[in-house]
């Protein structure tokens, strides 16, 4: 794989030797200080052009960066519909391993860019547009305080889709409670953990994309327990996964509730009743 160096000079001189490009700036996580660098980090470089059009006749000018084993332009697909406005990305993965996602966006749009992104560093200025540089940050994506009512719609979210986890293994369609505890119930449950290490650090930093950094800030016995909830391939494993999940969300959200002056539901109690009882049945 190519080294950092490898990479930049090649994402810089390419820009240097095109007229049409006369910003460019890097996001994502090689500009936070607070991850360590690693061969798999995105090269996340934004060109700002002067004409969008001319680079997107045609995508041969990406050769200058090298083989691709695959490219996605998200700008261009039909299934995803598109969410950057007028910019227009092109994630690339190389042979060698290397993977760089480019954005291209119009020069108009400079001052939206600086906005868009507080993990931002302007690598390259050619007329000199940006007055005052950004030193990336990470902060926007610290964990965040809760008010008394964001605490109450995640109790209510997480324990109200519980009913529909348990009803999917009742009538035997595990593909429907997998669905709703991956996709809904385990938000809610990692959202309320990350709340506590919020509290237990000051609300002073990330857990990263996804919560990875989240086995950092947790007790090794509860990163343990959360592991287990993630066994979903049977109908015995999943019921055990529930009511892991049940005991991890009501130990953290008691934490959360004590410390910040909430006051904790009482459905907690009726709901986890209701699934016993179903368990019991149909279990």
């Amino acid at each position: 794989m190519r080294s950092e160096k490898e990479m930049m000079e090649l994402i810089l001189s390419f820009a240097q030797k095109d007229d049409r490009i006369r910003v460019v700036g890097m996001e994502g996580s090689r500009t936070n200080i607070h991850i360590p660098k690693d061969s798999f980090q995105d090269y996340d470089i934004s060109y700002l052009v002067t004409d969008m059009k001319s680079f997107q006749s045609n995508d041969d000018w990406l050769d200058y960066f090298g083989e691709r084993i695959i490219m996605q332009k998200p700008e261009a697909m039909s299934l995803f519909p598109p969410e950057l406005g007028n910019w227009f990305s092109y994630l690339i993965l190389f042979e060698d391993g290397a993977k760089m996602d480019l954005t291209l966006i119009p020069l108009s749009e400079l001052e939206l860019y600086m906005k868009s992104d507080r993990l931002l560093t302007i690598l390259m200025d050619k007329d000199h547009r940006v007055a005052n540089p950004p030193v990336p940050t990470d902060q926007d994506y610290w964990i965040q305080k809760p008010s008394a009512e964001y605490f109450d719609d995640c109790c209510n979210e997480f324990w109200f889709v519980s009913t529909y986890v348990s009803k999917g293994l009742c009538r035997k369609e595990i593909l429907f409670a997998s669905e709703h505890l991956n996709g809904i119930l385990r938000p809610n449950l990692l959202r309320m953990i990350g709340w506590k290490v919020g509290i237990e650090t000051n609300f002073s930093l990330s857990v990263g994309k996804a919560y990875k950094f989240l086995d950092q800030y947790v007790a090794p016995q509860t990163w343990r327990r959360l592991l287990f909830t993630y066994r979903n391939d049977s109908y015995s494993d999943m019921w055990s996964a529930l009511e892991e999940c049940h005991a991890l969300f009501r130990e953290s959200s008691h934490f959360v509730a004590d410390t910040l002056g909430f006051d904790y539901p009482d459905y907690d109690e009726k709901v986890t009743a209701y699934i016993a009882e179903l368990k019991k049945e149909f279990g």
